[in-house]
């Protein structure tokens, strides 16, 4: 099998930019602050290879987060640890598709070995789940195994859902900012409409997994922090030194907020498109009136480990316990949630 050309998509490679900058505040990186949060209200979100950790981080610590919103990515653990396999787990290779019993078994033997959370915790959370048609990166097929593969784990029916109609290449989806709808292109971020209204892809999972939010922001008074991710995230874990946090004024004021993990694609960082994901896809927005902290994790492209994309580590780039609660890079996502909301 020919998997390394569908690990690195031509559209992929065309995504490498100059003159962008990671210190997207243009201050230097502190520690993360703390403040008061709602555990009960902690969820996650990515594109593409950012979809793949965000239901990894969904499935293995599944006690943690309320929901994910899963936008062209695969199911749980399809790569199985093996690279060949990611042409397959895209939707890339004709008529071999994932198989979602088969990344079901994989995920209940975790279960009972200790390695991920209770899949019955599955019961309570709220997925989204997003595949444009257009899509020529994570193919449709592919993202019909990630929806199988949570009915099987136990999602109930009322709680995902799945939109699967709108001419969108591989982006994230934004009412008026970005490409052209089908693009398949850097920065990876595009506008669409549905009936005629544009598409507002971060306002819609996030209402699917908290329930009714206040009005999105017009304008914003929060501020966004470029802290040091090196307290979580050795250098071998492939994640960037430099990571971000929004903070509405309503959590700077003490009050008890969310909290939403929005996860970047593979060469999608602020290292390659700058402030664009972080400031451009909508969730800064609707954070401001809902007293909610978005939390924008970095991963960049690096040799050691070789991952010359800059994606998140969906097949084991570092490590067999890639996909687990002990994986480098899920454990340093999840020690920033948790570190958010220690004493001060």
């Amino acid at each position: 099998m020919q998997s390394h050309r569908f690990f690195v998509p031509a559209l992929l490679l065309a995504a490498a930019l100059s003159g962008t900058t990671a210190r997207a505040s243009g201050t230097a990186p502190q520690p993360l602050p703390r403040f008061q949060i709602d555990r009960t209200e902690l969820s996650v979100s990515g594109l593409s290879s950012g979809a793949f950790m965000a239901a990894q981080l969904q499935v293995a610590y599944s006690a943690t987060f309320k929901g994910a919103g899963i936008i062209a990515g695969g199911p749980y653990y399809c790569a199985a640890g093996n690279m060949a396999y990611t042409g397959i787990c895209m939707g890339q290779m004709m008529l071999v598709y994932p198989n979602a019993t088969l990344m079901a078994n994989a995920a209940r033997q975790f279960e009972a070995t200790g390695q991920i959370d209770k899949l019955g915790n599955l019961k309570k959370r709220r997925v989204y789940v997003f595949s444009g048609t257009r899509d020529t990166v994570v193919k449709q097929p592919a993202v019909n195994a990630t929806v199988s593969f949570f009915q099987q784990v136990g999602v109930p029916a009322s709680q995902l859902v799945y939109v699967n109609k709108v001419p969108a290449g591989h982006a994230v989806i934004t009412p008026t900012f970005g490409n052209a709808c089908d693009a398949n292109a850097t920065p990876y971020i595009s506008h669409c409409e549905i009936n005629g209204q544009g598409y507002d892809q971060s306002g819609a999972l996030l209402a699917h997994i908290h329930g009714k939010l206040e009005p999105k922001a017009s304008s914003l008074a929060g501020r966004m922090v470029t802290f040091n991710q090196r307290a979580y995230a050795p250098a071998g874990t492939g994640m960037a030194e430099e990571a971000f946090l929004y903070v509405p004024p309503s959590c700077d004021a003490g009050q008890t907020c969310k909290v939403h993990v929005a996860i970047h694609g593979c060469a999608q960082s602020a290292e390659k498109v700058g402030k664009n994901f972080i400031a451009d896809t909508g969730y800064n927005e609707w954070a401001e009136n809902n007293r909610m902290l978005v939390l924008y994790p970095q991963v960049n492209a690096s040799t050691v480990p070789f991952n010359p994309q800059g994606c998140w580590d969906w097949f084991g780039y570092t490590g067999p316990t890639y996909a687990w609660k002990a994986g480098p890079q899920m454990s340093a996502i999840k020690a920033m949630v948790d570190a958010l909301g220690k004493a001060r």
